[in-house]
């Protein structure tokens, strides 16, 4: 997917050729990829199995066992075996991991073929592929029960139920999956926040953001007393919204429902909208750049990583936290530092998001999958106390060490590899990257788990994280007309908000959410509504909330 979108040359061809990926993929689970006799191997000379221990602590396997896995992500990391943490895996494991990558169209291929990987990941949890898990992967309480019952030690119960189909069974686990419990502990981190340069705060008296006047006032004068930066920037809008969707709705708490608890439409928001309207002021006040809608993401990020904007709406601080702490490393006194920002014009308070309960890459094991009793111990272990410190800390004794108290923190060498070598520190550990099955409640353990240059944003956002669990997968299943009618709506109301900015004044700002307005009626949006207040009801009902 991302490297299609690098790759096609115009808006308006992007939404159909993305269409028809999905469409290929939907065709391919039904086909080769649904055929395939799952592999069964026998235990006998190698292990039996024990609900109390892992099953690869018992497994003597003697040869190495060679695993292809499939991530449907262009970007990530093929290397294993070279690094502290993936040699140690294949080590304890005994196993041998080949990589693939791609997009859609790679993906597809494999289920047009049945030439299958032993794993693959992906990460759209809405996706046929997804909804089609039982024609093509082995179920996961099924392989735990033959192959290895200490998967269900290590493995969320409340996961593997919002991930269970409907035969009753769970085929894909994903990483970053937040229950209400993860929640309520305070251990995850939040995500977003309204930064601005500390010494363009201080410069100008701590100014205020919070009111749509206020924020107005204050990027004119960041304007005029810093001409040669850009006053107020956001996430790259690619072909979604940014951080000026969801991350501003959330920021000013923007209601997740109706009053009697059905879907409602954020983006229609009066709130919200009278927010849109003071960027769209900010805009004509010349504190906005053009080049802010038209940059990517490796564009944003040069331009964070040098400190060209003064403040930024930022949605995901630890993807940004390496170009953060570049900044901040070669300006000190400069760093970039969380602010209160806009805030509800109705007295609402933020409800900000973290990666839910869905969590984000989806793993699963295949019917094509050589030594499926391999693979399930893979999961256990990558998911258990020892796979988790690997992971994010290495080795005890080697990377980092353990403290009375339970936590651990990384031995000086390394940290100081961490914090100024950030190259070879990846390329040598590898902590924080292989996070297959990673999760915040790990992260937690150390203050060495995320770089200085977002912890103070972190801390501003104690307290202001709210699931939103009820909003996770309800969109129209794919292949509907109301999903072809969502897909539609989306790509409109993307170019929408960027129009609605750059409006030349408030008339054309109105005639462009009007016309949005219009369009969602002429595209079932009735319907697509009806469709997601059902689906938010399954998952109360999933969840027991009331």
């Amino acid at each position: 997917m991302i490297k299609m979108t690098k790759v096609l040359g115009t808006k308006t061809l992007k939404p159909a050729l993305l269409l028809m990926a999905a469409m290929l993929v939907a065709a391919g689970c039904s086909s080769g990829g649904g055929s395939t006799k799952a592999v069964e191997v026998s235990l006998d000379n190698r292990y039996t199995v024990d609900p109390e221990t892992p099953a690869w602590q018992l497994d003597k396997k003697s040869e190495t066992t060679d695993l292809t896995w499939y991530v449907n992500a262009d970007w990530w990391n093929t290397d294993f075996g070279k690094d502290v943490v993936t040699k140690k895996i294949k080590e304890d494991l005994n196993i041998n991991i080949k990589f693939i990558t791609g997009d859609d169209t790679k993906l597809n291929t494999f289920f047009a073929g049945g030439d299958m990987p032993d794993l693959l990941t992906i990460f759209d949890s809405n996706s046929p592929v997804v909804q089609k898990a039982a024609t093509w992967a082995l179920p996961l309480n099924e392989l735990a029960e033959k192959y290895d019952p200490y998967f269900n030690k290590v493995a969320a119960a409340d996961t593997l139920n919002w991930f269970q189909l409907k035969d009753g069974k769970t085929y894909g686990y994903p990483n970053y999956s937040n229950t209400q419990a993860d929640y309520d502990s305070g251990n995850i981190p939040a995500k977003t926040a309204f930064v601005i340069r500390k010494d363009v705060y201080e410069a100008l008296g701590s100014p205020d953001f919070g009111t749509p006047e206020a924020f107005r006032k204050s990027m004119s004068e960041i304007k005029a007393k810093f001409p040669d930066m850009i006053p107020f920037g956001f996430n790259a809008i690619g072909e979604g919204t940014g951080s000026l969707g969801d991350a501003l709705q959330d920021f000013i708490g923007v209601p997740l429902e109706t009053e009697d608890g059905k879907f409602y439409n954020r983006n229609l928001d009066e709130d919200y909208l009278t927010w849109l309207r003071t960027l769209n002021a900010v805009y004509r006040d010349g504190a906005i750049s053009d080049d802010s809608f038209a940059d990517d993401g490796t564009g944003f990020e040069e331009k964070v990583k040098s400190g060209k904007y003064a403040a930024m709406l930022l949605d995901g601080t630890p993807q940004q936290g390496g170009n953060l702490q570049i900044f901040m490393s070669a300006n000190p006194g400069k760093e970039y530092m969380a602010v209160d920002g806009p805030q509800s014009t109705q007295g609402h308070q933020p409800t900000l998001n973290q990666s839910g309960i869905t969590g984000w890459m989806i793993n699963y094991i295949t019917k094509n999958c050589k030594d499926p009793a391999k693979a399930i111990q893979i999961f256990t272990y990558l998911l258990s106390e020892e796979g988790q410190k690997l992971m994010n800390y290495g080795i005890e004794g080697v990377t980092y060490k353990s403290n009375p108290d339970g936590t651990v923190e990384l031995l000086p060498e390394v940290k100081d590899l961490q914090l100024n070598n950030a190259d070879k520190f990846k390329k040598d550990y590898r902590m924080g990257e292989f996070m297959f099955f990673g999760h915040d409640r790990h992260k937690a353990l150390s203050k060495d788990a995320f770089p200085e240059s977002i912890k103070q944003m972190q801390e501003w956002g104690k307290g202001k994280l709210k699931p939103h669990f009820i909003l996770e997968n309800i969109n129209p299943d794919q292949g509907t007309a109301e999903a072809r009618g969502q897909t539609a709506i989306n790509t409109n109301w993307n170019t929408t908000l960027v129009s609605m900015i750059r409006a030349k004044d408030e008339a054309t700002f109105d005639s462009t959410l009007a016309d949005h307005k219009a369009f969602l009626d002429k595209n079932n949006w009735s319907k697509i509504v009806e469709i997601r207040s059902e689906k938010m009801k399954a998952n109360k009902e999933k969840l027991g909330i009331k």
